[in-house]
């Protein structure tokens, strides 16, 4: 079936190159023979490729129509891209990925399945109705050298659009949602009704809940309390329909290069929009994890598909009734799982929804079914319990040598130097362009408090310096970092500067910032320049 499912078994991951390496041998010696022995892929997923373990990270954008999701895209890379278009009304008809390319341009969906190097060959199986209305843009763009972005067509709302689109649209982006590194659902903070085909997509890709993200967009064109009211709604909404503890975080802003309609809440909008780019940022860095954790998770689903496939062949009689069997064993399928879950351990959680497998098993051959294959199983075991441990030791090598943010170019670049970079000028960066001392604006109140504390020497000792700082109702543990800052000299007390440091920082802390690490250049005291 697949030209490498007999490959000799070399499976040492620990003196692999690569963690995509080490996950394809892993893949094709150990876990794809199960998966073919028990028709996996006609129940589950597809068989993994090369392209599938070696693609860059995707970010899936999934929204109601008009969400601004084709504009996202179009502010991340500040580059229209070939097939681009946006208007109030459903203007994407289309899954578009869009990638990286030397030339700019647009491959058909016919065309980008029989490519090897490209991870979309399995979409072939939704048929000529989804692959017309599937496109790679390519184009040359110093973000997709990192990442690479699925639009999607806008989620309408009625059956008769649900229908008309001639494929299974949750099917499709269940299929992404397996392979992508992020989702990102976005909503208008003007439409926040779900409709039933955006219900049955979020529900679609449930055990995905660790990738998705919200945004809600268009933030700008309501005020502060209108905000805070849709804020609660959507949360509500949410929670509806995502059954999980964990709230789904949920960045608020305006992803567009345009002026803020209202622009009272700026400083959340850019407060926001970092969070966001930081998270984006990441994703090459945790790519290497969240291939293994995917497949970590294909291989428990395996394992318990491989129990149900051969306890229903070990109850299939050997020449009578057959068929009125295999319906009495598909109707009590929910009685099965509950056997395999106590007899062998499993948690509830890692078995597949009951109506989705009732449904397919209608139409296999129960007799075509293998039994248990204990050496398939052990394979698997083996593969969990002990190769993933020594992968992780390169994974974490990899992360290591990668940069925390390693998405370069468009959006990411306008923020990240310069005074327009967040929080540019304020807590501890206030005074980084001043000429003067910024501490010194204060210095004369601080000077006043220092002299209370009758300084020997013109020094004031850590003790007496306490008293005066634990007035501020701070952790002895940020209190404790701010002294390590403020003792320029490292002498164990604080001058006049020092002390006028000390409590600058205080002020930093109480007006909501963080902490520098080390102290910047621009608060250094004049007299300590040298040092």
């Amino acid at each position: 079936m697949f030209s490498w499912a007999n490959d000799s078994k070399k499976k040492d991951p620990e003196l692999l190159q690569t963690v995509s390496d080490g996950l394809r041998r892993l893949y094709r010696t150990k876990l794809f023979p199960l998966e073919d022995a028990y028709r996996f892929h006609d129940f589950h997923s597809p068989a993994l490729e090369d392209a599938d373990f070696d693609n860059k990270p995707m970010v899936l954008l999934v929204g109601q129509y008009s969400t601004g999701k084709t504009t996202f895209i179009r502010h991340l890379m500040e580059q229209d891209f070939p097939g681009m278009r946006i208007g109030p009304e459903p203007t994407t008809d289309s899954f578009i990925a869009v990638m990286h390319g030397d030339q700019e341009g647009l491959v058909p969906g016919n065309a980008l399945v029989v490519d090897p190097k490209k991870p979309f060959r399995k979409l072939n199986a939704f048929g000529n109705a989804f692959l017309n209305r599937f496109v790679c843009a390519q184009m040359p763009n110093p973000v997709l050298e990192s990442i690479s972005i699925i639009d999607t067509p806008g989620i309408l709302s009625g059956e008769k659009q649900r229908i008309s689109r001639g494929y299974d649209f949750a099917a499709v982006l269940e299929w992404f949602a397996e392979r992508v590194d992020r989702i990102i659902l976005l909503f208008d903070a003007h439409k926040l009704d779900i409709s039933d085909e955006f219900s049955e997509v979020i529900r679609a890709l449930k055990n995905h809940e660790d990738k998705m993200r919200v945004v809600l967009n268009k933030a700008d064109q309501i005020g502060t309390q209108q905000l805070m009211r849709v804020y609660g709604a959507l949360m509500w909404s949410l929670g509806k329909i995502v059954n999980t503890p964990e709230v789904i975080r949920v960045y608020i802003g305006s992803f567009w290069a345009q002026p803020l309609l209202v622009a009272e809440n700026r400083k959340l909008f850019e407060a926001e929009e970092q969070d966001l780019f930081r998270d984006i940022q990441g994703l090459p860095r945790n790519a290497a994890l969240r291939k293994l954790n995917d497949l970590i998770k294909r291989a428990r689903l395996a394992k318990v598909h491989a129990y149900i496939i051969s306890s229903l062949k070990k109850e299939m009689p050997n020449m009578f009734g057959k068929e009125n069997k295999k319906k009495e064993l598909i109707a009590n399928l929910g009685e099965i799982y509950l056997k395999i879950e106590k007899e062998h351990q499993i948690s509830p959680g890692d078995f597949p929804k009951l109506a989705k497998m009732q449904e397919i098993l209608a139409g296999q051959d129960f007799t075509k079914f293998n039994t248990m294959k204990p050496k398939l199983l052990e394979a698997v075991e083996d593969m969990l319990a002990n190769d993933i441990a020594k992968l992780m030791t390169l994974v974490r090598q990899e992360e290591a040598a990668m940069p925390s943010q390693s998405v370069q170019g468009g959006a990411f670049e306008g923020t990240m130097n310069g005074p327009f970079g967040h929080g540019y000028g304020e807590g501890a960066g206030e005074g980084i362009d001043e000429l003067e001392w910024v501490v010194g604006e204060g210095q004369t109140t601080y000077d006043e408090i220092f002299y209370t504390l009758s300084p020997v020497n013109g020094k004031v000792s850590g003790a007496m310096a306490k008293k005066e700082m634990v007035k501020s109702k701070l952790p002895n543990t940020v209190l404790g970092k701010i002294w390590k800052l403020a003792d320029v000299d490292q002498d164990g007390f604080l001058d006049d500067d020092e002390f006028a440091l000390a409590n600058h920082l205080i002020k930093v802390k109480l007006e909501g910032h963080e902490l520098p690490a080390d102290l910047p250049e621009h608060l250094v005291p004049p007299s300590k320049r040298g040092l």
